[in-house]
């Protein structure tokens, strides 16, 4: 089983940054890919990013530009770089990560909002 810790979400005004974690911890053999989910009130669950162990990544069109994934390996942790945040990117934010089954995180709320 993997256990899955998320940090950085808050409040911050439109054009701010932030930066999400997502630190995976537990029986973890050779993980296929790590990334971002977000779901906004009334709206379905949508892919924000993903990053693959073969080296490769995409994005969502809404967010290509503006975030960027990455990986630390060794510690098993996954980023979330958000840049020029708008409030349509008000939403929970979900951690993500599969190496034969599917974990996720608990998530964390990102509010954009003057």
């Amino acid at each position: 089983q993997v256990q899955l810790v998320e940090s950085g979400g808050g409040l911050v005004q439109p054009g701010g940054s932030l930066r999400l974690s997502c630190a995976a911890s537990g029986s973890i053999f050779s993980i296929h890919a790590m990334g971002w989910y977000r779901q906004a009130p009334g709206k379905q669950r949508e892919l924000v990013a993903v990053d693959f162990s073969g080296g490769s990544s995409n994005y969502a069109d809404s967010v290509k530009g503006r975030f960027t994934i990455s990986r630390d390996n060794a510690k098993n942790t996954v980023y979330l770089q958000m840049n020029s945040l708008k409030p349509e990117d008000t939403a929970v934010y979900y951690c993500m990560v599969s190496h034969g089954m599917v974990y996720w995180g608990k998530g964390t709320l990102v509010t954009v909002s003057s």
